[in-house]
């Protein structure tokens, strides 16, 4: 950069000295022409003392200002040549007007304070000594930007503490402005806040995460900031750095999958699925099979008698054989487990058993796994490879387990919120990512934060969970390993759902309504426990609740759901047909476009059902043929007149009382 700086400087050095020689030779107005020379000799050392400090240069401002000085210089030249004119003829013809010379008086005086303002900004926090910076003459048009470059400049040079307070007004300024945020991107402020997110104390770095995360509003945006780097640098952050940090960067890698889904993969690509999904775990389960690392004197046999011993000792840490031999040990909070951890227990150990054969248990008698962790050299950093011979306490992120422990409450549960939702943003339509946060047992995790977690955890944890659940009812692969209808995780996951549709009274109700509906292919015919509370909810004052219920129903008995005989014949032993019927005559357009799908698809596979000739659902069809509005959906379309037919052949006039 030194060397282009060099290069741009020297035209402008060079129209300087030929304005200060032509002045010497001028003829007339020879007062005004020595002004010019005085001011443009001033000019002129600035511009050679920028070039001796090109180096430390800020490149942005010094284009902008370099280029306007060359301008101006020009201009001088220009104006002191009609001065050196000779001969009375081209005096006579040669008009000057004196303003003409207050102006450019002006404007070389305004190139000085440019000139003088980007050495000041560019040197280093030593030499500047706190004094106030004030704005250039150039920033009398956008002083914004001037403001946005005289922090990317502190942060270039200043000290430690300079450079938080310098991320801390570009927050304020990315916060309130969507166009301020992208002049920062392109004055080249991402390169040193990615730098103070590295290297800084944790003030600078937390404000450095936020602005980058604020600047992350549209896919160029984040492109940009991809392009610099920003994955490596959360990556590392989301690893090794302090949980408050972690707190803004994984809030950050959100933001930027919400903004600019293209990102996911990269994102995946620097294994920041599975450290989020490590601080998801972290005290959540007490153990992650995923990421834990295993002592040799731990046998299968002994983690299930201690999983299932509600009277073991307090200080016990249970452990679990995991496939790739990594293991975290989390603390027990809960001295009395509950179903749902003994759930969660069971599933780690008999994933494990799948992984590898049966070992000996230890010398340890008492029917529980103790383990002695290592305490000397006062070591809580410790390594992630196994050694054989020493018992170690191990971390997943580099930062020790204790010092994970040791955070404020407020802090884990805000690390599991946003790891939640960058977890969410990350998922959605992805379906590698899908996998990976699948196969990591992360939903195991999800389920106890549906039951016990904060709500912003419960709410992130449940967006989740909904978008997981869209990608794998599109993935047949996805859904056959992640959602298997024995596999404990997966009922887990079901359980706490159905819990929250049956209370129906929380902000996660829409997206356990969509979840379910969207597993619809994953139960089997004799489970049909999901089917009543959906139904109950076809009866809720809400529309959007209504609407979300039938959509949801519509799954289970669309002709794509191999059950859906069986799942029409629940719906309509549930009372789902009146509740439809109440909703095709007199729900909102949004619910009756909803709701009449799901009353086709019962009528077209249970057409001989005696519950929906009671209720004359013909009736309702055939008025509903005879809505334009209705008629006109693509959907319904065909499906109508198909359901329509079907009943008619099982439900002559005479059934339904006429005659």
């Amino acid at each position: 950069m030194a060397d282009l700086v060099k290069q741009i400087l020297a035209k402008p050095i060079q129209l300087a000295d030929q304005v200060i020689k032509v002045a010497d030779e001028a003829s007339s107005f020879k007062q005004e022409c020595g002004e010019l020379k005085s001011k443009t000799e001033k000019l002129a050392t600035l511009l050679r003392q920028a070039a001796r400090a090109s180096s430390d240069l800020y490149e942005r401002p010094a284009r902008r200002i370099i280029e306007d000085t060359e301008q101006v210089l020009d201009k001088a030249l220009i104006l002191v040549i009609k001065c050196r004119a000779n001969g009375l003829m081209k005096r006579v013809f040669t008009i000057i007007p004196a303003a003409a010379f207050r102006k450019m008086g002006s404007q070389l005086e305004n190139s000085i304070g440019d000139v003088s303002w980007l050495l000041r900004v560019s040197a280093s926090a030593d030499d500047r000594d706190d004094e106030y910076l004030g704005l250039p003459p150039i920033a009398a048009n956008e002083p914004i930007l001037c403001l946005i470059w005289e922090q990317i400049a502190i942060l270039y040079t200043g000290s430690v503490d300079d450079r938080s307070d310098a991320a801390a007004s570009l927050v304020s300024l990315a916060r309130d402005n969507d166009r301020y945020g992208k002049l920062i991107i392109e004055e080249g402020g991402v390169p040193p806040l990615l730098k103070l997110v590295k290297e800084g104390k944790l003030a600078g770095q937390e404000n450095a995460a936020r602005a980058i995360g604020l600047l992350g509003r549209d896919p160029e945006s984040v492109e940009h900031m991809i392009v610099a780097g920003v994955c490596s640098v959360f990556a590392k952050i989301l690893k090794d750095g302090p949980m408050k940090v972690q707190v803004v960067v994984a809030w950050a890698v959100s933001e930027f999958a919400a903004n600019y889904p293209k990102c996911q993969d990269l994102f995946a690509q620097h294994n920041i699925i599975r450290l989020l999904v490590s601080h998801i775990a972290f005290e959540t389960v007490q153990e992650h099979s995923k990421y834990a690392i295993v002592s040799k004197a731990t046998s299968i046999h002994a983690l299930v008698i201690a999983s299932n011993n509600s009277n073991v000792t307090n200080d016990v840490n249970k452990q679990v054989v995991d496939e790739d031999q990594s293991r975290i040990p989390y603390p027990t909070r809960d001295k009395s487990p509950n179903q749902l951890h003994t759930v969660v227990t069971n599933t780690m150990a008999m994933n494990a058993a799948t992984k590898r054969p049966l070992q000996k248990p230890g010398a340890n008698t008492n029917g529980a796994t103790h383990v002695n962790f290592a305490k000397s050299n006062g070591s809580n950093n410790l390594k992630q490879n196994y050694q054989p011979h020493h018992q170690h306490n191990h971390s997943i992120s580099g930062v020790s387990v204790k010092g994970r422990e040791l955070e404020d409450p407020a802090t884990k549960a805000n690390m599991k919120a946003v790891a939640a939702r960058a977890l969410w943003h990350l998922a959605k339509g992805n379906s590698p990512i899908c996998r990976s946060i699948t196969e990591s047992r992360a939903l195991l995790c999800f389920a106890v934060l549906l039951e016990k977690g904060p709500e912003d955890v419960q709410y992130n944890c449940a967006m989740a969970l909904m978008e997981i659940t869209a990608v794998a009812e599109k993935d047949a692969d996805l859904r056959r390993s992640a959602f298997k209808p024995n596999s404990p995780a997966c009922k887990a996951v079901i359980d706490q759902m159905l819990k929250i549709i049956e209370k129906a009274d929380s902000e996660l109700l829409m997206p356990c309504i969509r979840a379910i509906g969207n597993l619809a292919r994953t139960f089997r015919a004799t489970e049909t426990r999901m089917i009543s509370p959906l139904v109950r909810l076809l009866d809720e004052r809400e529309a959007e609740v209504s609407r979300e219920a039938a959509i949801a129903l519509a799954k289970f008995a669309g002709k794509e759901n191999y059950l859906h005989l069986d799942h029409s014949k629940a719906i309509i032993s549930a009372g789902g047909a009146k509740h439809l019927i109440q909703l095709v005559y007199f729900g909102e357009l949004i619910v009756q476009l909803s709701a009449l799908p799901l009353l086709c698809y019962i009528a077209l596979h249970v057409p001989d059902s005696e519950e929906l000739a009671q209720a004359e659902v013909l009736t309702v069809l055939e008025w509903a043929s005879k809505q334009s509005y209705m008629v006109q959906d693509e959907k319904l379309e065909a499906l109508l007149p198909e359901a329509k037919s079907r009943l008619e052949l099982y439900q002559s006039r005479g059934s339904r009382g006429f005659h």
